[in-house]
């Protein structure tokens, strides 16, 4: 049986959580990297930081950082060869396997998680005065409750 070309379909977009979540996430992205170019971070524009929220503050094998981030090796060699290069981390030799490399912050680097941590506190500041105190905080509490749901840690 050969379907109609008249055959109607519901194609039109839908309203949804998802869409929602996306766009107010997309918002606070563009928010911290606009803020963290303003301070000095040129790299948080491209796609190597996205490794930083994937790294360990004590270091992580870059072959973990690979699986974190469903990227190749290769792609995370390259991002991680940017960011070693910016001074941001550092690879050292992993104690547990003689060919496996730990990716750590630098000095450097601690000090860029210190601004990223100044420039997310401002954004913070930033919806609160968009939402209000009370819906602000409900926000909070339901997206942590929903993140646990899925096994997710408590935000500290």
């Amino acid at each position: 049986m050969v379907k109609s070309l008249d055959e109607k379909t519901d194609t039109a977009p839908i309203a949804h959580v998802g869409w929602s979540l996306f766009r107010a996430s997309e918002h606070w992205q563009n928010a911290f990297r606009r803020e963290m170019v303003k301070a000095g971070y040129a790299w948080f524009a491209e796609a190597r930081a996205n490794v930083i929220p994937h790294l360990d503050r004590a270091g992580t094998r870059q072959a973990l950082l690979a699986t974190r981030m469903e990227l190749s090796k290769q792609a995370v060699q390259q991002f991680v060869d940017g960011l070693v290069a910016d001074g941001v981390v550092k690879r050292t030799p992993d104690p547990g396997d003689a060919r496996g490399r730990i990716v750590r912050f630098t000095r450097e680097g601690l000090a860029v998680l210190a601004a990223a941590n100044r420039v997310k506190r401002r954004i913070e500041v930033d919806f609160e005065a968009r939402l209000g105190k009370t819906k602000f905080k409900q926000l909070c509490e339901v997206l942590a409750d929903l993140n646990a749901s899925f096994g997710e840690p408590a935000d500290e």
